[in-house]
Protein backbone atom coordinates (compact mmCIF):
# COMPACT_ATOMS: atom_id res chain seq x y z
CA UNK A 1 0.00 0.00 0.00
CA UNK A 2 1.35 3.44 -1.33
CA UNK A 3 2.08 6.10 1.62
CA UNK A 4 -1.06 8.06 -0.39
CA UNK A 5 -3.49 5.15 -0.20
CA UNK A 6 -2.50 4.79 3.86
CA UNK A 7 -3.38 8.51 4.09
CA UNK A 8 -6.96 7.70 2.16
CA UNK A 9 -7.24 4.96 4.45
CA UNK A 10 -6.95 7.18 7.73
CA UNK A 11 -9.12 9.83 6.36
CA UNK A 12 -11.73 7.65 6.46
CA UNK A 13 -11.72 6.67 9.58
CA UNK A 14 -11.48 9.72 11.16
CA UNK A 15 -14.54 10.87 8.93
CA UNK A 16 -16.72 7.97 10.88
CA UNK A 17 -15.51 9.32 14.28
CA UNK A 18 -18.06 11.34 16.55
CA UNK A 19 -18.46 14.73 15.87
CA UNK A 20 -17.91 15.93 19.34
CA UNK A 21 -13.90 14.66 18.62
CA UNK A 22 -13.38 17.28 15.63
CA UNK A 23 -10.64 19.81 16.59
CA UNK A 24 -12.18 23.60 16.46
CA UNK A 25 -10.18 26.42 16.59
CA UNK A 26 -9.84 28.79 19.20
CA UNK A 27 -12.91 30.91 19.75
CA UNK A 28 -11.21 33.66 20.97
CA UNK A 29 -9.11 34.95 17.54
CA UNK A 30 -12.72 34.89 15.37
CA UNK A 31 -14.41 38.25 14.92
CA UNK A 32 -17.86 37.84 13.77
CA UNK A 33 -17.11 34.42 12.10
CA UNK A 34 -14.66 36.06 10.12
CA UNK A 35 -10.82 35.08 10.99
CA UNK A 36 -8.55 37.99 10.27
CA UNK A 37 -4.81 36.57 8.79
CA UNK A 38 -2.88 36.78 11.89
CA UNK A 39 -5.80 34.66 14.00
CA UNK A 40 -5.38 31.79 11.01
CA UNK A 41 -1.83 31.50 11.47
CA UNK A 42 -2.36 31.10 15.02
CA UNK A 43 -5.33 28.58 14.95
CA UNK A 44 -3.78 26.09 12.99
CA UNK A 45 0.29 26.79 13.10
CA UNK A 46 0.58 23.78 15.01
CA UNK A 47 -1.27 21.94 12.61
CA UNK A 48 0.12 23.20 9.93
CA UNK A 49 3.79 22.38 11.32
CA UNK A 50 2.84 18.67 11.53
CA UNK A 51 1.82 18.36 7.82
CA UNK A 52 4.46 20.47 6.50
CA UNK A 53 6.65 17.78 8.25
CA UNK A 54 5.03 14.64 6.93
CA UNK A 55 4.56 16.14 3.51
CA UNK A 56 8.74 16.35 3.59
CA UNK A 57 8.85 12.75 4.68
CA UNK A 58 6.41 11.53 2.15
CA UNK A 59 8.77 13.52 -0.44
CA UNK A 60 11.75 12.12 0.78
CA UNK A 61 10.71 8.27 0.91
CA UNK A 62 9.41 8.32 -2.46
CA UNK A 63 12.52 10.03 -3.76
CA UNK A 64 14.26 6.73 -1.21
CA UNK A 65 11.68 4.42 -3.41
CA UNK A 66 13.39 5.78 -6.56
CA UNK A 67 9.71 7.48 -7.01
CA UNK A 68 9.89 10.44 -9.48
CA UNK A 69 7.67 13.75 -8.55
CA UNK A 70 8.49 16.21 -11.21
CA UNK A 71 5.24 14.78 -13.47
CA UNK A 72 2.07 15.64 -11.79
CA UNK A 73 3.92 16.49 -8.67
CA UNK A 74 1.81 19.62 -7.50
CA UNK A 75 -1.47 17.21 -7.80
CA UNK A 76 0.00 14.37 -5.87
CA UNK A 77 1.11 16.57 -2.93
CA UNK A 78 -1.79 18.75 -2.87
CA UNK A 79 -3.87 15.24 -2.49
CA UNK A 80 -1.21 14.09 0.07
CA UNK A 81 -1.73 16.93 1.90
CA UNK A 82 -5.74 17.11 2.16
CA UNK A 83 -5.52 13.41 3.60
CA UNK A 84 -2.92 14.70 5.95
CA UNK A 85 -5.11 17.59 7.13
CA UNK A 86 -8.47 15.67 7.05
CA UNK A 87 -6.30 12.88 9.06
CA UNK A 88 -5.28 15.05 11.50
CA UNK A 89 -8.36 16.88 11.98
CA UNK A 90 -11.98 16.64 11.26
CA UNK A 91 -13.18 19.61 11.94
CA UNK A 92 -12.05 22.50 9.87
CA UNK A 93 -14.19 24.32 8.02
CA UNK A 94 -13.92 23.61 3.61
CA UNK A 95 -13.03 27.00 3.47
CA UNK A 96 -10.16 26.82 5.98
CA UNK A 97 -9.11 23.61 4.60
CA UNK A 98 -8.81 24.67 1.44
CA UNK A 99 -6.42 27.36 2.30
CA UNK A 100 -4.31 25.58 4.59
CA UNK A 101 -3.78 23.32 1.93
CA UNK A 102 -2.37 25.55 -0.19
CA UNK A 103 -0.69 27.26 2.15
CA UNK A 104 1.26 23.97 3.14
CA UNK A 105 2.20 23.31 -0.41
CA UNK A 106 3.32 26.86 -0.55
CA UNK A 107 5.63 26.25 2.33
CA UNK A 108 6.97 22.94 0.78
CA UNK A 109 7.73 23.80 -2.78
CA UNK A 110 7.26 27.71 -3.14
CA UNK A 111 7.68 31.23 -1.21
CA UNK A 112 4.98 30.25 1.64
CA UNK A 113 3.00 33.03 1.86
CA UNK A 114 4.35 35.01 -1.07
CA UNK A 115 3.04 33.13 -3.09
CA UNK A 116 -0.61 34.67 -3.79
CA UNK A 117 1.36 38.16 -3.98
CA UNK A 118 3.72 36.87 -6.62
CA UNK A 119 0.85 35.64 -8.75
CA UNK A 120 -1.31 38.64 -8.55
CA UNK A 121 -0.29 40.30 -11.86
CA UNK A 122 -1.57 43.57 -10.14
CA UNK A 123 1.10 43.77 -8.11
CA UNK A 124 4.77 44.96 -9.03
CA UNK A 125 6.95 45.10 -5.82
CA UNK A 126 6.62 43.30 -2.73
CA UNK A 127 8.54 45.02 0.74
CA UNK A 128 8.56 42.17 3.58
CA UNK A 129 9.65 44.70 6.55
CA UNK A 130 9.92 41.58 9.11
CA UNK A 131 7.41 38.95 9.92
CA UNK A 132 4.62 41.32 10.48
CA UNK A 133 4.66 44.21 8.02
CA UNK A 134 4.08 43.25 4.44
CA UNK A 135 3.36 45.84 1.83
CA UNK A 136 2.95 45.95 -1.52
CA UNK A 137 3.28 48.12 -4.41
CA UNK A 138 -0.36 47.64 -6.61
CA UNK A 139 -1.00 49.67 -9.62
CA UNK A 140 1.91 52.33 -8.65
CA UNK A 141 0.57 52.91 -4.88
CA UNK A 142 2.00 51.14 -1.38
CA UNK A 143 0.06 49.39 0.91
CA UNK A 144 -0.24 47.23 3.71
CA UNK A 145 -1.17 43.37 2.48
CA UNK A 146 -2.87 41.02 4.61
CA UNK A 147 -0.03 38.75 4.26
CA UNK A 148 1.76 38.06 7.64
CA UNK A 149 4.74 35.51 8.52
CA UNK A 150 4.86 33.52 11.55
CA UNK A 151 8.09 35.33 12.98
CA UNK A 152 11.48 35.83 11.71
CA UNK A 153 12.38 32.21 10.91
CA UNK A 154 9.73 31.52 8.46
CA UNK A 155 10.72 35.19 6.61
CA UNK A 156 14.45 33.66 7.01
CA UNK A 157 13.59 30.12 5.34
CA UNK A 158 11.94 32.06 2.29
CA UNK A 159 15.12 34.47 2.04
CA UNK A 160 17.05 31.43 1.74
CA UNK A 161 15.52 29.59 -0.75
CA UNK A 162 15.59 32.45 -2.63
CA UNK A 163 19.24 32.80 -2.51
CA UNK A 164 20.34 29.34 -2.34
CA UNK A 165 18.45 28.91 -5.96
CA UNK A 166 20.70 31.22 -7.69
CA UNK A 167 24.25 30.24 -5.55
CA UNK A 168 24.13 33.01 -3.12
CA UNK A 169 24.16 32.80 0.74
CA UNK A 170 23.07 35.62 3.31
CA UNK A 171 24.08 35.13 6.91
CA UNK A 172 25.63 37.51 9.55
CA UNK A 173 28.53 37.62 8.13
CA UNK A 174 27.29 38.62 4.80
CA UNK A 175 24.13 40.45 5.82
CA UNK A 176 23.03 41.74 2.19
CA UNK A 177 22.27 39.94 -1.21
CA UNK A 178 21.04 40.87 -3.89
CA UNK A 179 19.25 37.30 -5.76
CA UNK A 180 16.62 36.79 -8.39
CA UNK A 181 13.60 34.61 -8.87
CA UNK A 182 13.49 31.93 -11.70
CA UNK A 183 10.62 34.65 -13.57
CA UNK A 184 13.52 37.04 -13.28
CA UNK A 185 12.07 39.72 -10.86
CA UNK A 186 14.72 41.40 -8.59
CA UNK A 187 15.42 40.26 -5.24
CA UNK A 188 17.33 42.27 -2.36
CA UNK A 189 17.32 40.74 1.21
CA UNK A 190 18.91 42.43 4.39
CA UNK A 191 18.85 40.33 7.45
CA UNK A 192 20.06 41.47 11.30
CA UNK A 193 22.37 42.41 12.70
CA UNK A 194 22.08 45.15 10.12
CA UNK A 195 18.16 44.96 9.61
CA UNK A 196 16.91 45.61 13.41
CA UNK A 197 13.17 45.22 12.67
CA UNK A 198 14.10 41.68 11.69
CA UNK A 199 14.72 39.74 7.98
CA UNK A 200 14.02 42.64 5.08
CA UNK A 201 12.81 41.27 1.66
CA UNK A 202 12.28 43.44 -1.23
CA UNK A 203 11.17 41.75 -4.72
CA UNK A 204 10.57 43.82 -7.78
CA UNK A 205 8.34 41.79 -9.73
CA UNK A 206 8.89 41.18 -13.65
CA UNK A 207 5.85 40.57 -16.15
CA UNK A 208 6.13 37.61 -17.90
CA UNK A 209 5.54 38.86 -20.53
CA UNK A 210 7.62 41.66 -20.67
CA UNK A 211 6.43 45.19 -21.79
CA UNK A 212 6.51 46.06 -25.16
CA UNK A 213 6.59 49.71 -27.20
CA UNK A 214 2.70 49.40 -27.55
CA UNK A 215 2.31 48.95 -23.95
CA UNK A 216 4.40 52.03 -23.02
CA UNK A 217 2.97 54.38 -25.68
CA UNK A 218 -0.60 52.45 -24.58
CA UNK A 219 0.20 53.60 -20.48
CA UNK A 220 1.28 56.91 -21.60
CA UNK A 221 5.13 56.56 -20.87
CA UNK A 222 5.84 57.93 -24.37
CA UNK A 223 4.77 59.14 -27.19
CA UNK A 224 4.45 57.15 -30.77
CA UNK A 225 6.76 60.10 -31.94
CA UNK A 226 9.36 59.81 -28.95
CA UNK A 227 9.37 55.66 -29.87
CA UNK A 228 10.01 55.98 -33.16
CA UNK A 229 12.89 58.25 -33.00
CA UNK A 230 14.51 55.97 -30.30
CA UNK A 231 14.13 52.93 -32.48
CA UNK A 232 15.92 54.57 -35.26
CA UNK A 233 18.46 55.44 -32.75
CA UNK A 234 19.12 52.21 -31.25
CA UNK A 235 19.37 50.85 -35.47
CA UNK A 236 21.57 53.29 -36.09
CA UNK A 237 24.24 52.55 -33.19
CA UNK A 238 23.92 55.56 -31.32
CA UNK A 239 24.81 54.80 -27.26
CA UNK A 240 22.24 55.71 -24.98
CA UNK A 241 22.20 55.69 -21.47
CA UNK A 242 18.67 55.38 -19.65
CA UNK A 243 18.74 57.54 -16.26
CA UNK A 244 16.28 57.39 -13.41
CA UNK A 245 15.85 57.50 -9.81
CA UNK A 246 14.54 54.26 -8.28
CA UNK A 247 11.68 52.86 -9.35
CA UNK A 248 11.26 54.42 -12.24
CA UNK A 249 11.19 52.08 -14.60
CA UNK A 250 15.10 52.54 -16.10
CA UNK A 251 15.30 48.52 -16.23
CA UNK A 252 11.77 48.10 -18.02
CA UNK A 253 12.76 50.65 -20.51
CA UNK A 254 16.49 49.38 -21.57
CA UNK A 255 14.38 46.08 -22.52
CA UNK A 256 11.93 47.92 -24.68
CA UNK A 257 14.98 49.48 -26.53
CA UNK A 258 17.09 46.15 -26.13
CA UNK A 259 13.89 45.06 -28.31
CA UNK A 260 15.25 47.45 -31.03
CA UNK A 261 18.83 45.73 -31.67
CA UNK A 262 18.56 43.93 -34.90
CA UNK A 263 18.82 39.75 -35.04
CA UNK A 264 22.00 40.50 -37.28
CA UNK A 265 23.89 41.75 -33.68
CA UNK A 266 25.90 39.72 -31.25
CA UNK A 267 25.07 40.71 -28.04
CA UNK A 268 26.70 40.81 -25.10
CA UNK A 269 24.21 41.42 -21.81
CA UNK A 270 26.18 41.78 -18.13
CA UNK A 271 23.79 42.69 -15.02
CA UNK A 272 24.31 41.95 -11.09
CA UNK A 273 21.35 39.18 -11.39
CA UNK A 274 19.39 38.65 -14.57
CA UNK A 275 16.61 40.91 -15.55
CA UNK A 276 16.90 41.73 -19.02
CA UNK A 277 14.86 39.03 -21.68
CA UNK A 278 15.94 39.85 -25.13
CA UNK A 279 14.31 37.96 -27.60
CA UNK A 280 16.86 38.02 -30.03
CA UNK A 281 18.65 34.63 -31.01
CA UNK A 282 22.50 35.80 -30.60
CA UNK A 283 22.58 36.58 -26.85
CA UNK A 284 25.30 35.98 -24.23
CA UNK A 285 23.81 36.91 -21.23
CA UNK A 286 26.59 37.29 -17.88
CA UNK A 287 25.79 38.27 -14.21
CA UNK A 288 28.46 39.22 -11.53
CA UNK A 289 29.42 37.15 -8.66
CA UNK A 290 29.79 37.88 -5.00
CA UNK A 291 32.76 36.39 -3.11
CA UNK A 292 32.26 33.08 -1.28
CA UNK A 293 32.84 31.98 2.27
CA UNK A 294 36.72 32.21 1.85
CA UNK A 295 36.39 35.94 0.68
CA UNK A 296 37.21 35.01 -2.62
CA UNK A 297 36.07 34.35 -6.01
CA UNK A 298 34.16 37.58 -7.00
CA UNK A 299 33.51 38.63 -10.37
CA UNK A 300 32.61 42.17 -10.93
CA UNK A 301 30.58 44.56 -13.43
CA UNK A 302 33.55 45.48 -14.26
CA UNK A 303 35.41 42.32 -14.74
CA UNK A 304 32.76 40.82 -17.11
CA UNK A 305 32.68 44.46 -19.10
CA UNK A 306 36.44 44.01 -19.57
CA UNK A 307 35.74 40.19 -20.64
CA UNK A 308 32.86 41.22 -22.65
CA UNK A 309 35.20 43.48 -25.24
CA UNK A 310 37.40 40.48 -25.79
CA UNK A 311 34.28 38.65 -27.22
CA UNK A 312 33.62 40.09 -30.86
CA UNK A 313 30.38 41.82 -29.34
CA UNK A 314 28.53 44.01 -31.78
CA UNK A 315 26.34 45.52 -28.68
CA UNK A 316 27.13 45.34 -25.29
CA UNK A 317 24.28 46.09 -22.68
CA UNK A 318 24.82 46.26 -19.30
CA UNK A 319 22.12 46.58 -16.76
CA UNK A 320 23.49 49.61 -14.74
CA UNK A 321 26.98 51.09 -13.93
CA UNK A 322 26.85 52.16 -10.23
CA UNK A 323 30.93 52.61 -9.94
CA UNK A 324 34.60 51.88 -11.61
CA UNK A 325 32.97 49.87 -14.66
CA UNK A 326 31.82 52.70 -15.61
CA UNK A 327 34.85 54.04 -17.00
CA UNK A 328 34.95 50.61 -19.10
CA UNK A 329 32.01 51.01 -20.14
CA UNK A 330 32.73 54.80 -21.83
CA UNK A 331 35.98 53.33 -23.11
CA UNK A 332 34.38 50.49 -24.64
CA UNK A 333 31.64 52.76 -26.50
CA UNK A 334 34.87 55.33 -27.48
CA UNK A 335 36.82 51.98 -29.22
CA UNK A 336 34.39 50.69 -31.46
CA UNK A 337 31.28 48.94 -29.81
CA UNK A 338 28.91 51.78 -31.27
CA UNK A 339 25.00 50.98 -30.16
CA UNK A 340 25.54 50.15 -26.58
CA UNK A 341 22.85 50.83 -23.82
CA UNK A 342 23.41 51.04 -19.85
CA UNK A 343 21.27 52.57 -17.00
CA UNK A 344 22.38 54.59 -14.43
CA UNK A 345 20.59 56.38 -11.33
CA UNK A 346 20.34 60.51 -11.90
CA UNK A 347 17.25 62.58 -11.48
CA UNK A 348 17.59 64.98 -13.87
CA UNK A 349 20.59 64.37 -17.34
CA UNK A 350 22.21 67.17 -16.09
CA UNK A 351 22.72 65.57 -12.50
CA UNK A 352 23.71 62.32 -14.31
CA UNK A 353 27.28 64.03 -16.53
CA UNK A 354 28.01 64.75 -12.56
CA UNK A 355 27.28 60.97 -11.28
CA UNK A 356 29.16 60.04 -14.31
CA UNK A 357 32.25 61.80 -13.28
CA UNK A 358 32.11 60.44 -9.60
CA UNK A 359 31.65 56.51 -11.02
CA UNK A 360 35.08 57.12 -13.26
CA UNK A 361 36.84 58.42 -10.00
CA UNK A 362 35.27 55.23 -8.48
CA UNK A 363 37.61 53.30 -11.13
CA UNK A 364 41.11 54.23 -9.19
CA UNK A 365 42.49 55.96 -11.50
CA UNK A 366 43.31 60.08 -10.78
CA UNK A 367 42.18 61.21 -14.17
CA UNK A 368 41.56 65.35 -14.69
CA UNK A 369 37.77 66.17 -14.62
CA UNK A 370 38.05 67.75 -18.18
CA UNK A 371 39.36 64.21 -19.53
CA UNK A 372 36.90 62.52 -17.64
CA UNK A 373 34.21 64.92 -19.53
CA UNK A 374 35.75 64.20 -22.71
CA UNK A 375 35.18 60.89 -22.41
CA UNK A 376 31.34 61.25 -21.26
CA UNK A 377 30.79 63.67 -24.17
CA UNK A 378 32.54 61.47 -27.07
CA UNK A 379 31.20 58.47 -25.63
CA UNK A 380 27.13 59.56 -24.78
CA UNK A 381 24.72 60.25 -27.89
CA UNK A 382 21.62 59.99 -26.01
CA UNK A 383 20.22 60.43 -22.92
CA UNK A 384 16.71 59.00 -21.73
CA UNK A 385 15.75 60.37 -18.72
CA UNK A 386 12.90 58.27 -16.81
CA UNK A 387 10.94 59.23 -13.39
CA UNK A 388 8.46 57.80 -11.34
CA UNK A 389 5.92 60.76 -11.16
CA UNK A 390 3.75 61.58 -7.65
CA UNK A 391 1.01 59.49 -9.31
CA UNK A 392 2.80 56.61 -9.41
CA UNK A 393 3.10 57.13 -13.59
CA UNK A 394 6.66 56.43 -14.96
CA UNK A 395 7.90 59.09 -17.89
CA UNK A 396 10.13 59.26 -20.32
CA UNK A 397 10.46 63.44 -18.99
CA UNK A 398 13.43 64.10 -21.21
CA UNK A 399 15.17 62.59 -24.46
CA UNK A 400 18.39 65.20 -24.49
CA UNK A 401 21.22 64.80 -26.89
CA UNK A 402 24.76 65.17 -25.62
CA UNK A 403 26.18 67.58 -27.96
CA UNK A 404 30.03 68.21 -26.84
CA UNK A 405 32.26 69.74 -25.25
CA UNK A 406 32.16 73.67 -24.98
CA UNK A 407 35.05 74.91 -23.11
CA UNK A 408 35.31 72.58 -19.67
CA UNK A 409 31.77 71.43 -19.92
CA UNK A 410 29.42 69.30 -21.31
CA UNK A 411 26.25 70.52 -23.41
CA UNK A 412 23.36 69.29 -23.85
CA UNK A 413 20.58 69.92 -25.39
CA UNK A 414 16.24 68.08 -24.58
CA UNK A 415 15.27 67.31 -28.13
CA UNK A 416 11.95 65.58 -26.09
CA UNK A 417 10.32 67.05 -23.16
CA UNK A 418 6.81 65.83 -20.93
CA UNK A 419 5.43 69.32 -20.13
CA UNK A 420 2.94 68.93 -17.15
CA UNK A 421 -0.08 70.34 -17.25
CA UNK A 422 -2.25 70.08 -14.15
CA UNK A 423 -4.58 66.47 -12.53
CA UNK A 424 -7.56 65.34 -13.61
CA UNK A 425 -10.53 64.01 -11.48
CA UNK A 426 -8.79 61.13 -10.82
CA UNK A 427 -5.53 62.47 -9.08
CA UNK A 428 -3.65 61.72 -12.17
CA UNK A 429 -0.65 64.05 -13.38
CA UNK A 430 -2.01 65.22 -17.19
CA UNK A 431 0.30 66.84 -19.42
CA UNK A 432 1.92 66.16 -23.17
CA UNK A 433 4.80 65.41 -24.75
CA UNK A 434 6.42 67.99 -27.12
CA UNK A 435 9.40 67.92 -29.19
CA UNK A 436 11.91 71.55 -29.14
CA UNK A 437 12.40 71.52 -32.74
CA UNK A 438 15.98 70.65 -32.55
CA UNK A 439 17.46 68.85 -34.95
CA UNK A 440 20.47 66.59 -33.46
CA UNK A 441 23.51 66.83 -34.49
CA UNK A 442 24.20 62.84 -35.25
CA UNK A 443 21.73 62.64 -38.39
CA UNK A 444 24.54 61.94 -40.53
CA UNK A 445 25.37 59.11 -38.49
CA UNK A 446 22.15 58.12 -38.86
CA UNK A 447 22.09 58.34 -42.42
CA UNK A 448 25.11 56.90 -42.86
CA UNK A 449 24.45 53.84 -41.08
CA UNK A 450 20.68 53.55 -43.53
CA UNK A 451 18.24 54.67 -41.21
CA UNK A 452 15.40 56.85 -42.61
CA UNK A 453 15.27 60.31 -40.36
CA UNK A 454 11.83 61.50 -40.40
CA UNK A 455 11.05 65.64 -40.29
CA UNK A 456 8.14 65.14 -38.39
CA UNK A 457 10.05 63.66 -34.95
CA UNK A 458 11.09 67.58 -34.42
CA UNK A 459 7.75 69.27 -35.45
CA UNK A 460 4.94 69.82 -32.79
Amino acid sequence: MSLLERLEKQKTQNAQQPAEAAAEPAAGNVKGGIKSNASFVDDYYELKEKVHGEIIDIINQEAANGHDLKENKEAYLLSAIEALIEAKSTGIPRTDRIRLQKEVYNNVVGLGPLEPLLSDPEITEIMVNGPYNVYVERKGKLVLSDTVFKDDNQVMNVINRIVSSVGRRVDESSPMVDARLADGSRVNAVIPPIALNGPTLTIRKFSKNPLTTGDLIRYGSVSPKMMGFLDACVKGKLNIIVSGGTGSGKTTFLNVLSSFIPDTDRIVTIEDAAELQLRQNHVVTMESRPSNLEGTGQITIRDLVRNALRMRPDRIVVGEVRSGETLDMLQAMNTGHDGSLTTAHANTPRDLMSRLETMVLMSGLELPIKAIREQVSSALDIIVQQTRLKDGSRKVVNITEVVGMEGDTITLQDLFVFKQEGLDSTGKITGRYVSTGIRPGFIEKLTSNGILVKDDWFMN
